[in-house]
């Protein structure tokens, strides 16, 4: 009896994290807009975490539907007027349907600055969540400061080809400086050139060294592809002494947006270096790019590590969703942003036909791109997936 219900507490261990993971975070984005619609006077009628079939709301007292939906990947905001869930309208029909009073509360007639801050609001408080996870972490739970220091340069390695030695104090990562010995391995492995950067301290002077780590094809504990950059050295605490410091709120902010801007510069550049993949020209590799599955085997791991871990994986998601809904595609906050703004400069409202048009292609591209990270998802997972069924009905 228990063999059979282990694949079923094992998909429960890596579900209910993700859907706690997925709700906090879509929740956030989705208070955003609501947050900035409510303040400029927009009507809300609906909010949504997920789509499709209604499983459970309420109505609040401005008439706003607050609910849960079937399909939990995603949410929305609707506001009073839109006749979809993509807020595209047309003036000319909105000012036959609705009065002087009832027009007050649409989004179309709405000065640009308003309009663009309410598509804003969403990645901005993910951002704001971010940032008060690291704040809170850094004042009251501590930030590593360790400085860092090579204990042993691995004979043959990469390190010890290029110059690194022992006892060298590490100053700085690819222009990063180091800062505890956490950096290290992280600044390593998010290094996206062919070779890394290294300014070392020794005998009081510094040295800078570029290394070109081996890339070490291997595999995570659930079949996804993984890419390794082997440099080849062990490291440990300067002075033998661990340093792990809790901030005063002015270093905790400091170090809380500069957090922020880590993750996303390091993830523009991976995107990046997707994004010319495609064609043959850049870095990474393509299999790693996960949807859904792997965000659940992600959310579900960190969770058995502990409260802390799952907790700060929500920031870094929190981001990675705040920056992907900044991107100029339609549907997304970004694509609403330019529109807006380039109706504003053209001095004339968009055809109905021309946002529909638009609309698609948005659709197409995050379709196309849902359908890509699922299949790498399924691909990746496929033994696992197949192994899990044969236990359930095997």
């Amino acid at each position: 009896m228990i063999e059979y219900l282990e694949p079923i507490i094992m998909l429960f261990k890596y579900l209910v994290p993700f859907l706690i993971l997925l709700t906090i975070v879509v929740f956030i984005h989705e208070y955003g807009h609501y947050y900035f619609a409510r303040r400029y006077g927009v009507g809300v009628t609906a909010f949504s975490i997920g789509f499709g079939k209604e499983l459970f709301g309420w109505t609040d007292k401005n008439g706003t539907r607050w609910k849960f939906s079937l399909i939990p990947f995603g949410g929305y905001v609707k506001f009073f007027g839109d006749h979809n869930i993509f807020s595209d309208f047309n003036r000319d029909e909105l000012r036959k349907k609705y009065d002087e009073n009832q027009q007050k509360k649409l989004l179309a007639f709405k000065p640009l600055y308003q309009r663009n801050l309410i598509a804003f609001g969403g990645p901005l408080a993910n951002f704001v969540l971010a940032f008060i996870i690291f704040i809170s972490v850094f004042m009251f739970i501590g930030k590593d400061m360790t400085p860092a220091k090579i204990i042993e340069v691995q004979k043959e390695s990469p390190a010890e080809v290029y110059g690194l030695k022992n006892n060298d104090v590490l100053l700085r990562i690819d222009g990063n400086k180091v800062e505890s010995l956490l950096d290290v391995s992280k600044l390593i492995m998010l290094s996206s050139g062919d070779f890394v950067e290294f300014v070392v301290l020794r005998n009081a002077q510094e040295y800078r060294y570029k290394v070109k780590p081996n890339l070490i094809e291997t595999t995570d504990d659930f079949g996804n592809p993984l890419e390794k950059r082997i440099v080849g050295i062990i490291i440990g605490p300067n002075n033998d002494k661990i340093n792990h410091i809790k901030l005063g709120p002015t270093k905790a902010a400091y170090y809380a947006i500069k957090e922020m801007l880590f993750v996303s510069t390091k993830t523009l550049e991976l995107l990046w270096g997707y994004i010319q993949k495609l064609w043959g020209k850049g870095y990474g590799d393509l299999r790693q790019l996960g949807g859904p599955i792997k965000i659940a085997q992600i959310s579900g791991d960190v969770a058995k590590v502990g409260l802390l871990p799952f907790i700060m994986i929500i920031s870094y998601i929190s981001i990675s969703l705040g920056l992907f809904n900044l991107f100029p595609i339609p549907l997304l906050d970004g694509g609403h942003i330019a529109l807006n703004t380039i109706e504003k400069l053209r001095g004339k409202e968009f055809e109905r036909q021309t946002l529909e048009n638009t609309f698609r292609i948005g659709i197409i591209i995050i379709g196309s791109l849902m359908i890509f990270t699922v299949l790498n998802d399924v691909n990746n997972s496929s033994e696992r997936i197949i192994l899990y069924f044969q236990n359930l009905f095997g």
